[in-house]
């Protein structure tokens, strides 16, 4: 099996997971993948790897479920498509056991959902064994999400992840150095900022839109991005300086969004708790004169000091505004005015 090694999902369904026979059909296959796109992700490394004798497709997953406060693991007898499908069409085919944190996670409660798959015997044996597995690795390095799609059952009763993917919460990436340290080979899938902002431990994502975004909070700054596109706009980036940001990192994160040469306005969103308005004022003058910024700045300020912060801003030029909505759609015409 020749499989394109993306940060991405559906990769078969793209055309980057072949089945090669011979050493030629596999330099052919790998030929066809390398430096092609799936979902926007050019592919420059490959995984090839033993085909395997697949009797059944299952799929067996580890979500953070947020309205019970707990982990949940989520199983079902249909493997190797999407889930979500899965859920839409034939929810009845889907099982799900809630893991109480209080409780972790035991054995019967493992071999439970390997008889709800339908197993028994040495292959529930075997089953239980690999969920437990499964869900130590996932749990154990702080996952907010992790699948095997597919878990397949071979020809020979055995159990295998012939698939799997694993999103870490990057807050717990400070107890997974080895994890942080490895995932410095996918920066080649980042763009230019986006590694610029990792390196000064910037929450960044660059998207195709003309409004730069800075906030405190990922939910705080995810609001924001969809108020831009609510008022007819389009977010340029997500940037999070998060909780209690100094004018030093203030200015880092705004330096960051103002490289990309698509940005025609600045929105910057701060609601002070930990973060000090002041601070972010300051850290504003402090682009502003290191940079040369010219570019049109909307600033919605509201917490911790933020008298203090306007008066800063107001002193130098700079209006504020009290609102997100009225800061989003200035943001907005700003754009427009500047096109």
């Amino acid at each position: 099996m020749v499989k394109a090694q993306v940060l991405v999902a559906g990769r078969g369904k793209a055309g980057g997971v072949k089945v090669a026979d011979t050493p030629d059909a596999a330099e052919k296959a790998a030929t066809g993948i390398l430096g092609s796109k799936i979902e926007g992700e050019k592919v420059i490394r490959l995984l090839v790897e033993e085909k395997l004798d697949i009797a059944r497709e299952l799929y067996v997953g580890l979500v953070v479920d947020r309205a019970a406060k707990c982990y949940t693991l989520v199983a079902s007898q249909v493997g190797g498509v999407d889930i979500e499908e899965i859920v839409q069409q034939s929810p009845e085919k889907i099982i799900k056991r809630p893991v109480q944190p209080s409780e972790g996670f035991e054995t019967f409660q493992a071999r439970e959902l390997a008889q709800a798959l339908g197993y028994k015997g040495q292959q529930l044996a075997e089953l239980t064994t690999f969920i437990m597995k499964f869900y130590s690795m996932a749990a154990g390095y702080d996952s907010e999400l992790a699948e095997s799609n597919p878990l397949v059952e071979t020809g020979k009763g055995g159990f295998v992840a012939a698939d799997l993917r694993m999103i870490v919460d990057d807050n717990s990436l400070f107890r997974h150095k080895s994890m942080l340290e490895e995932s410095r080979d996918v920066e080649h899938e980042m763009s230019p900022l986006e590694v610029k902002a990792r390196e000064k431990g910037l929450a960044y994502v660059e998207l195709d839109g003309d409004v730069g975004i800075v906030g405190n909070g990922a939910g705080l700054v995810m609001a924001t991005l969809d108020m831009i596109q609510d008022c007819g706009g389009r977010p340029a980036n997500f940037c999070d300086v998060g909780g209690g940001a100094s004018a030093e990192r203030i200015a880092d994160a705004l330096e960051v969004v103002l490289s990309n040469p698509k940005v025609k306005a600045l929105f910057l969103n701060i609601m002070g708790g930990i973060t000090r308005c002041d601070e972010v004022a300051k850290g504003l003058l402090e682009v502003r004169k290191r940079l040369g910024l010219d570019k049109p700045t909307v600033i919605r300020l509201v917490g911790t000091n933020e008298e203090e912060g306007r008066k800063i801003l107001q002193d130098a030029g700079i209006p504020s505004l009290e609102t997100m909505e009225d800061a989003a759609k200035r943001a907005v015409e700003a754009v427009k005015g500047a096109a």
